[in-house]
């Protein structure tokens, strides 16, 4: 069987009200859940995105299986109770998992567990039934442990929608934070850095740095990752699959800076989880575009919020690129020290706070339902609102429809190959920025920064493209447009420091040091970008 289910965490202040609010209604059940999750010494199952438990449910012992679904909400479920805690991989002979289960070369091992107080509920909507699960408890690998703290949203039966409504209802009433990480995945990340750290304490002589750097790669920010389309796809199959990677990105580093594996003990957040947060986001936006007008206009609501968002994050990150990076180097070229405006403490932003709005935590449940199909939920106020199918919908279904619609009495149009099309826009987006940029240093400051923006779109587009387009000569062309996205963002972050240190001169004489060092590097880069553009306008990677 499949189940489809959205998780949210419950931050600290909202988990006695969130729980006595799933007991009010008719139904509610408690119960105690013991889970020991398998694998192999060297991960065969997580790596093939498989969970293998096997868990005491009040007194019944229940082996579980669970494989990845077509989408990030759903996975195949494989349940089959137990007389005692001990697994039987002969169950799954004839099954879906058969062939992840015969792969196995190594004895599989108790790798993590977990140990929850569940209350379940059942809610109906106008859509379908939900079944609601507040979970309370810990995840445990060694000695390491990770608080949980999630309620959880089942489709018994109907529509996804059901899900999405009941969520995001939730959500806004609670201040609940998203996050797509599954109990096996956190736990098999613990498992990880307790292994290591393990290692560590084996080594006193280095046992100090590496338990440090366990830790911090259980933190560690989450990168693009690539994205493998068929050539052959529709345009609105290969935007989901793209959607989702990017959406992942996103939800993965903002559930690291609100603090949801640490309860605000510990600041897992650093500014790198922001930049890679915003890379998603920069990433989202250049899948839009490099898909316009061949699926349906992504809602007016989403696009939006998303600068909004994406603007917030970056007034934190310009503060970390001044701090960390530019000035640095400002006092290595010998400026004297010059005290940086700090924001007060009713100014500052404070990116767990960010993180954890309950505007942008809307904002991507909805984003996450419009990129499986689901309308984003309405905001009036109703409850239960039904949205309006002629300015959203499926993306599958409005590509079938525009490509099977007659282009005369008896004539299908066959609409160009996702190659071909991806083929021709990323060469018609190459040739108007190496036209600009074959004269950049006489360009305006704003049109500079159109043109890097540009740049990147071109470069995150190019990422998704790779898997269809002539691997020999996309990976020359990377490589040569990363050289000039590096120096456009060094003469960016310039640009920005010099505004800020500009701020600075009438009380601190000494920050007209940093605008002539400034100055100076900013005509050099414009001349370096010149000649980058030059090369790059060469390579021929989408044109014949």
């Amino acid at each position: 069987m499949s189940e489809q289910e959205i998780k949210l965490h419950i931050p600290p202040a909202a988990r006695k009200t969130v729980s006595q609010a799933v007991l009010k209604g008719d139904g509610a059940q408690r119960i105690a859940l013991r889970a020991l999750y398998f694998d192999t010494p060297d991960r065969a199952l997580a790596r093939a995105g498989v969970a293998l438990r096997i868990r005491l449910e009040g007194r019944k012992w229940v082996q579980t299986l669970k494989m990845p679904g077509p989408d990030s909400i759903t996975r195949l479920e494989l349940n089959h109770p137990r007389p005692a805690a001990e697994l039987d991989l002969s169950l799954y002979q004839g099954t879906p998992a058969a062939d992840v289960i015969a792969a196995l070369n190594a004895p599989l091992s108790i790798r993590y567990e977990t140990d929850v107080k569940r209350i379940t509920r059942k809610v109906r909507t106008r859509y379908g039934t939900v079944e609601l699960a507040c979970d309370s408890g810990l995840l445990r690998a060694g000695a390491l442990e990770l608080p949980i703290n999630e309620l959880e949203f089942e489709l018994v039966s109907g529509r996804q929608q059901a899900l999405f409504t009941l969520a995001r209802r939730w959500q806004q009433q609670y201040g609940l934070i998203m996050d797509l990480r599954s109990k096996a995945e956190r736990g098999d990340a613990l498992a990880t850095a307790a292994q290591e750290i393990s290692r560590s304490d084996s080594a006193p002589s280095h046992g100090d740095p590496q338990r440090h750097a366990a830790i911090q790669a259980f933190w560690a920010p989450r990168m693009a990752c690539s994205v493998k389309l068929d050539g052959d796809a529709s345009s609105a199959t290969a935007l989901t699959a793209i959607g989702i990677e990017c959406l992942e990105q996103i939800v993965h580093n903002a559930a690291i800076l609100a603090e949801i594996d640490t309860d605000g003990h510990y600041r897992a957040g650093r500014p790198e989880h922001i930049h890679q947060l915003r890379v998603g986001i920069r990433r989202l936006r250049s899948a839009w575009r490099l898909f316009q007008d061949w699926v349906e206009a992504v809602p007016d609501s989403l696009t939006q919020e998303i600068r909004t968002h994406f603007n917030a994050f970056g007034n934190v990150r310009d503060g970390d690129v001044l701090s960390g990076t530019v000035t640095p180097r400002l006092l290595a070229a010998g400026m004297p020290p010059v005290p940086l405006p700090t924001a007060s403490s009713g100014d500052a932003v404070d990116p767990r706070a960010l993180a954890s709005n309950p505007a942008f935590q809307g904002w991507l449940l909805d984003l996450l339902g419009w990129t499986l199909g689901i309308p984003p939920a309405t905001r009036s106020g109703a409850r239960d609102t039904v949205p309006t199918p002629t300015t959203e919908g499926n993306l599958a279904d409005v590509a079938r429809a525009v490509a099977a619609q007659p282009t005369s009495a008896g004539e299908l149009r066959t609409p160009p190959t996702l190659r071909r099309r991806l083929s021709k826009r990323l060469q018609r987006w190459h040739l108007v920025m190496v036209r600009d940029g074959a004269r950049f240093a006489a360009l305006s400051e704003t049109e500079k920064h159109e043109l890097r923006k540009r740049g990147k779109r071109l470069r995150y587009a190019l990422s998704f493209a790779t898997s269809v387009l002539p691997a020999a000569r996309s990976r020359a062309y990377r490589k040569r447009l990363t050289a000039v996205q590096e120096l456009l963002g060094e003469f960016n972050d310039l640009v920005v420091a010099r505004e800020a240190y500009r701020s600075l001169t009438a009380q601190h004489p000494q920050a007209w040091f940093a605008l002539g060092w400034i100055a100076a590097r900013l005509e050099a880069l414009a001349q370096e970008a010149q000649v980058e553009f030059g090369r790059l306008a060469q390579l021929r990677p989408f044109g014949r």
